[in-house]
């Protein structure tokens, strides 16, 4: 079974995540929104396939990220996210929350050994 296929995000925390975005986009050039940047791409297997990465600061006291206490989360893009759920939990690692559905794919949150938070995605069909 393939488990990880990507980069889905960079989650970041900052003390102001509107400087930091305009910061970013001045000096480097990263086009912003609210949310933070989305970087499109194609896969090299299959140029067919598109797929983004989306980078974001948020703000330093956001609970996004609990219950990890880092400053820093990654989103990963995974393929059959229930199978992996599944094996996850066999395996002992924290769930945070249950699996959630949205327009733009499903999302649940674990804890690795060293209390860093992970994002994993399986992006909606297209």
């Amino acid at each position: 079974m393939k488990k990880v296929t990507g980069i889905g995000g960079i989650f970041f925390k900052c003390d102001d995540p509107g400087k930091i975005r305009e910061w970013y986009e001045k000096n480097l050039g990263i086009k912003n929104s609210q949310y933070g940047s989305t970087f499109d791409w194609r896969e090299m297997d299959d140029p067919e396939k598109t797929g983004s990465t989306t980078w974001s600061p948020f703000a330093k006291d956001t609970k996004y990220f609990n219950p990890s206490t880092k400053d820093f989360m990654i989103n990963y893009r995974v393929e059959n996210i229930e199978a992996l759920v599944e094996e996850l939990k066999g395996a002992g690692v924290q769930i945070v929350d249950e699996l959630a559905t949205y327009e733009w794919g499903k999302f649940i949150h674990i804890i690795d050994p060293e209390g860093n938070a992970i994002e994993l995605w399986e992006p909606a069909a297209e």
